[in-house]
């Protein structure tokens, strides 16, 4: 099978640890550049040391190349501010934009739950790296019953967030929390993400709480552990890190959610572990 050539833009901590997994794991992607605004930086002089064409002047620099002519899809890593840029160029071209920024020009797409959805979309988003893990856990248990409410607490290595990321940390946590709406099927939701700073990085931990109309817990169970076995499938190191937790509220004794109200139904507590690795 011919591989579809690709390019990455953004040669930061994101960039290029998808770099590395496209270069060395990827069956049907073909990397045909590496596109960054800095000269000095590690990405840049990584994928040059692994004899990848490399643009140092941004995505401009990259079109005035002649791999731009075959390059079919591209992924941004870079920041929401830039990504409107880089879409009005390549959008008249033709070419596919994946964007990994909480821009959101295109809809939301979270492959195991809505990517047959998207297949013809020019532009696609992402959501967030917390928003891949977490989503799909909510659209599980809607799938049993509506959830009213959905929250995550997501805790990631401070190490792996780079300036783009930090710079956006409000978007992204907005980001999330609406993929958990549209995506996930939540009424509503919210986001908190803690950038924990131990060393040595700990590895990405999620914790997802639930509140559905009341069901059959067992449902829930069954439903929950079918999506991770899903998401399993091409993130390898994604897995409960113990067994999910569930507690009812009745009318005698309701959930009350601060800035929401009191709600009666079944709560579910996920607790997540992604493992990223090549």
């Amino acid at each position: 099978m011919s591989k579809t050539n690709c390019a990455i833009i953004g040669s930061g901590n994101i960039g290029t640890d998808l770099m590395l997994k496209i270069a060395n794991t990827s069956k049907s992607l073909n990397l045909t550049g590496v596109i960054g605004i800095d000269p000095a930086s590690e990405g840049l002089a990584m994928a040059k040391s692994m004899n990848l064409p490399i643009s140092n002047e941004g995505l401009q620099g990259f079109m005035e190349m002649p791999e731009y002519q075959d390059t079919k899809i591209f992924f941004d890593a870079t920041s929401a501010g830039a990504h409107q840029m880089h879409h009005d160029l390549i959008a008249k071209d033709g070419k596919q934009m994946i964007d990994l920024t909480p821009a959101a020009i295109g809809p939301y797409c979270v492959p195991v739950v809505n990517l047959s959805e998207h297949l013809q979309e020019q532009n696609v988003n992402m959501v967030t790296c917390v928003g891949q893990a977490t989503i799909p856990m909510v659209a599980a248990v809607n799938q049993v019953s509506s959830v009213r409410y959905a929250e995550i607490v997501a805790s990631v290595s401070s190490k792996s967030a780079g300036p783009g990321t930090r710079a956006n940390i409000d978007e992204f946590t907005q980001t999330t929390a609406l993929g958990l709406e549209k995506v996930g099927g939540a009424d509503k939701a919210k986001a908190i993400i803690v950038l924990n700073p131990a060393e040595p990085p700990l590895l990405m931990r999620n914790t997802v709480f639930t509140l559905c109309n009341p069901t059959d817990q067992n449902l829930v169970k069954e439903s929950i552990e079918s999506m991770v076995a899903q998401v399993k499938s091409y993130v390898p190191g994604y897995r409960l890190k113990q067994e999910i937790q569930f507690e009812r509220f009745r009318s005698n004794n309701p959930c009350s959610i601060p800035g929401y109200g009191e709600f009666e139904g079944l709560k579910a507590s996920i607790f997540l572990e992604v493992l990223l690795t090549l």
